[in-house]
């Protein structure tokens, strides 16, 4: 009897534990009440797969939306050359001032939306187009003796870094005039706020000053102050399309 007994109390004990779905015999052979045991356990077992594998996907998208947000930030806008020129000025023989102005301006604009200073541009102007409102003085401009117009027929700019320092928006980058290239920084005025242009197209402008030296581009080199200034002061105004 004390067999028999301790038989009863070892099979009560079995199933005081819940079974491991590892070891659980058909569930057609358990007890209703071990069958309803049964499929918890396995329906948990799903649930936890179900999400091991599911967490790459998810990772995945979420890089891949945010990659997609941040590219979204920066646009591409093309220089409108109907309405983009230069403008500069030089002193002549320290009395007076010679205004002229180089038109030709084409190149792209990559802006950042979110942070102006993570923007680029990357612009040309025709040498050809140099005019001070004298036929005789812009031929002589066009010589060799100065723009060579003929041998380097485009000055470039390409920017290489922005800074905004208390609300005032520099612009750095390497200027190439007479196959000569320096580094120039810019004070830049804008970007003005998006308009709708003719047609239905976005666009937006900006201006920048700065100053160079001819003597660092070897310009107009036999001619030296006081008979030609030696500064060079110039403005850009650019328009610009967004694509």
């Amino acid at each position: 009897m004390s067999r028999v007994g301790g038989g009863r109390r070892a099979k009560k004990r079995l199933y005081l534990h819940e079974p491991s779905p590892h070891l659980l015999p058909s569930s057609s052979n358990l007890p209703e009440a071990k069958q309803g045991a049964v499929s918890i356990l396995t329906a948990r077992k799903l649930t936890r797969q179900m999400k091991a594998r599911s967490l790459p996907l998810a990772t995945l998208l979420a890089v891949s939306l945010g990659s997609i947000a941040g590219q979204a930030q920066t646009s591409t806008w093309t220089i409108d050359p109907a309405h983009s020129s230069a403008d500069f000025q030089i002193r002549h023989l320290g009395v007076s001032t010679v205004h002229g102005s180089i038109t030709g301006v084409k190149g792209t604009v990559q802006l950042d939306d979110k942070d102006v200073t993570k923007s680029s541009v990357n612009t040309t102007l025709e040498t050809s187009t140099v005019s001070t409102s004298n036929d005789a003085r812009d031929k002589h401009l066009k010589s060799p003796e100065f723009f060579d117009a003929s041998k380097y027929p485009q000055i470039t700019f390409k920017s290489t870094s922005l800074s905004n320092a208390s609300g005032k928006l520099q612009m750095t980058g390497d200027l190439t005039l007479n196959g000569i290239t320096k580094p120039v920084t810019l004070d830049v005025d804008g970007p003005a706020p998006p308009q709708k242009g003719p047609g239905g197209k976005t666009v937006s402008g900006f201006s920048a000053t700065g100053s160079i030296k001819r003597a660092d581009y070897n310009f107009g080199g036999k001619y030296t102050p006081p008979m030609i200034g030696d500064d060079v002061k110039f403005t850009i105004d650019i328009e610009i399309d967004k694509q």
